[in-house]
C-alpha cells in the first residue's frame, strides 16, 4: 500500500507525474474548451443580436399603431357649444372631411315608471305571474315562494334579460319600485299581472290601467344636421358623421352647435422625424444580427423587405400615397432621412393626404386592403418575421438548437477529457513503479561494484 501511494505521487522515481499528467491533460483540454467557449459567445452575440431586432421591430410597430389608435395622429373634432354636444375621433376622421351646423331639438330618454309607498320591502306582496312587454317582445316574471316580496320582483325583473331593470328605492315611510327601460321609443314597456295572479300584484302594474305611475316616457334623440332631420335611440351618435362619435347632452331648439376637426400637423412632423430615428434604429440592430456569420445572415430578407418601406403604397390617394412622396428618403448610407422642404411642401399641398398615411380613411371606399397606412403595413411585415414559420422565429430557433448542440458537445469533451486523464494516470503509475524498481536494481548494483572494488583494493 505504502509503495503504491508514493509511486501514484511519484516518490518511487523521484519524477513529478503528477505535473506531467496534469500538463498532459491541460495541453489536451484547454484548446477544445477554448473553442467550445468562442463557438458559444459567438452564438450568443447572435442571439442577443437577434432578440434585439425582435425587440426593435415589436416596439417599432406597437408603437407607431398605439398612436394610430389614440387619437394622436388623428385630426380632433371642435365643437363650438360643449354644453350642448361633445364629440370624439375615430379612425379614418379627416380635418377636411367634415364640417356641419347641428341643432339638437329632443335627447333620447328611457321610460321609468314607480309604485305606491310598500312599508316592508321582504313582506310578500302575491304570487303568480306577469307579463313584461318590451317593444312588443314579452317575458314572463314568476313570483313564487322563493321571491314573494318587493325585492323579490326586482330581482325576477332584472333577471329577465329583457333590458329593463328595476330597483327597490326608499321613500318617505317605506319602499318604491322603480322599472326603468333603454332608450328610445321602441324600448318602451308595460308591465300586466297574468290572469290567476294574487292581486297584489295589481300595484306593481303599467300600462292601461296599471297603478304604477310613469316617471319619463321613452322617447328618441332628434337632431338636424346642416336641415337634415336625424333620430337615434341613444344619446351616443357615432353612424352620422364620418369619423366622429358625437354625445348629446342637451336639447336645445334654435340654438345651432357648429363641429369641425383640427389637424395635428406638429404632431405629424414630430411623427415623421420620429419614424426616421426609430427606423434607423431598428435597421441598425438588423444589420448588426445579419452581419454575423450563421443563419443570421438570412436576416438580409427581413432587411430588404424594411428598406422597401419607404417606396411602398399606402393609400389610395392619386399624388401623395408613399413616404418619399412627403420627403422620407434613403441615403447613401442606406439609412433614411427627412427632407424637410419636401414634407412642408406636401403639407400645404394637401394636409390631408399626409395625415391618411398615418391615420388612413375608413369609410366604404377606403379599408385596409385599399389604404393600409403605414401602421398597418408595418403590423404586417412584423407578424409575417414573428410568425411560426417567419424568418425571426426560424433564426431564433436555429440558434437556440446551436446553443443546445454546442452545449452538449463540451460534456461530451469534458467526459473524454477525464478519461484521457485517468489513462494518464494509469499510464505514468505504471511508469513510476517500473522506475522505481530500475532505481533499486541500479541502487543495489553499485552497492556491490563498491564491494568489489574494496575487495580488489584490499
Amino acid at each position: 500500500m505504502v509503495s503504491s501511494i508514493a509511486n501514484s505521487l511519484g516518490f518511487g522515481s523521484g519524477i513529478d507525474t503528477v505535473q506531467i499528467v496534469t500538463d498532459l491533460a491541460n495541453a489536451s483540454r484547454q484548446p477544445k474548451i477554448d473553442r467550445m467557449t468562442t463557438l458559444t459567445q459567438q452564438n450568443q452575440a447572435r442571439i442577443s443580436a437577434v432578440a434585439q431586432a425582435r425587440s426593435d421591430l415589436e416596439g417599432f410597430s406597437d408603437s407607431l399603431s398605439q398612436m394610430v389608435e389614440d387619437g394622436t395622429l388623428r385630426s380632433t373634432p371642435t365643437v363650438s357649444d360643449e354644453s350642448v354636444l361633445t364629440a370624439t375621433a375615430r379612425a379614418g376622421l379627416q380635418a377636411d372631411s367634415f364640417a356641419a351646423t347641428i341643432e339638437v331639438t329632443q335627447l333620447a330618454r328611457a321610460q321609468t315608471a314607480y309604485s305606491g309607498i310598500v312599508a316592508d320591502r321582504e313582506a310578500a306582496i302575491g304570487r303568480g305571474t306577469m307579463t313584461l312587454n318590451v317593444g312588443g317582445t314579452d317575458y314572463t316574471i314568476t313570483i313564487d315562494a322563493t321571491n314573494d316580496s318587493l325585492n323579490g320582483l326586482a330581482d325576477a325583473i332584472n333577471a329577465s334579460d329583457s333590458g329593463v331593470t328595476a330597483s327597490v328605492i326608499a321613500d318617505q315611510g317605506g319602499y318604491r319600485l322603480i322599472v326603468k327601460g333603454q332608450t328610445g321609443e321602441a324600448n318602451g314597456f308595460t308591465l300586466a299581472a297574468d290572469a290567476g295572479a294574487d292581486p297584489g300584484l295589481a300595484a306593481f302594474t303599467y300600462g292601461s290601467g296599471g297603478s304604477m305611475t310613469l316617471g319619463q316616457a321613452a322617447t328618441d334623440a332628434k337632431f338636424t344636421i346642416d336641415g337634415v332631420a336625424f333620430s337615434r335611440a341613444t344619446n351616443i351618435v357615432d353612424d352620422v358623421v364620418p369619423g366622429m362619435s358625437l354625445t348629446l347632452k342637451k336639447a336645445a331648439p334654435g340654438q345651432p352647435v357648429d363641429i369641425g376637426a383640427s389637424r395635428p400637423l406638429d404632431m405629424i412632423r414630430q411623427t415623421v422625424t420620429d419614424f426616421v430615428a426609430v427606423y434607423n434604429q431598428l435597421k441598425e440592430s438588423l444589420s448588426s444580427a445579419s452581419s454575423l456569420s450563421g443563419s443570421t445572415m438570412s436576416l438580409r430578407q427581413l432587411e430588404s423587405t424594411l428598406s422597401g418601406l419607404v417606396g411602398t403604397v399606402l393609400t389610395s390617394d392619386p399624388n401623395i400615397n408613399k413616404l418619399t412622396d412627403i420627403g422620407i428618403h434613403t441615403t447613401k448610407d442606406g439609412v433614411l432621412a427627412v427632407d424637410s422642404d419636401k414634407l412642408e411642401a406636401a403639407l400645404a399641398a394637401d394636409a390631408g393626404a399626409v395625415e391618411a398615411l398615418f391615420n388612413p380613411r375608413r369609410d366604404a371606399t377606403h379599408s385596409e386592403a385599399t389604404d393600409p397606412g403605414i401602421a398597418f403595413t408595418l403590423d404586417a411585415i412584423r407578424d409575417a418575421a414573428v410568425a411560426t414559420d417567419g424568418i425571426l422565429t426560424r433564426v431564433e430557433e436555429s440558434l437556440d438548437a446551436k446553443s443546445e448542440a454546442l452545449a452538449e458537445q463540451l460534456e461530451k469533451i469534458e467526459e473524454r477529457e477525464e478519461s484521457y486523464r485517468a489513462r494518464l494516470e494509469k499510464q505514468f503509475g505504471g511508469l513510476d513503479a517500473k522506475l522505481a524498481a530500475f532505481k533499486a536494481t541500479q541502487s543495489y548494483l553499485e552497492q556491490q561494484i563498491e564491494i568489489w572494488n574494496n575487495q580488489y583494493k584490499n
